[in-house]
């Protein structure tokens, strides 16, 4: 079961540098994805801390994890409504198809 809480704890601080790191060299832009890697990967620390009793990383895990989940709660929030253009298209009998334009984010 040990080996298990190892491999978690691996696989967060693999999955959080690589984020790192997407994000750094512009691979990757810091959005919600990359939030909820760096939310994946603090409960994965979280998890392996309390195992080892490593308090301080368990505490700056659970602040990172907030930190992330607060960030992601906020671009959520922030979100910009989809604007739909409509115009008023009067019906011919012509068997013509009627052009709709496509939704604009504001």
């Amino acid at each position: 079961m040990e080996l298990l809480w190892e491999i978690v704890g691996w696989t967060g601080a693999a999955a959080m540098l690589g984020a790192f790191t997407a994000v750094s060299m512009g691979w990757m832009k810091p959005g919600i994805s990359f939030q909820a890697v760096n939310i994946f990967g603090a409960c994965a620390f979280i998890l392996n801390g309390l195992l080892h009793g490593a308090w301080p990383s368990v505490v700056t895990n659970i602040a990172w994890f907030l930190i992330s989940t607060l960030a992601i709660l906020r671009m959520r929030a922030n979100r910009k409504p989809v604007v739909v253009e409509t115009k008023t298209y009067t019906a011919t009998d012509t068997g013509t198809q009627m052009v709709v334009p496509a939704a604009k984010i504001a």
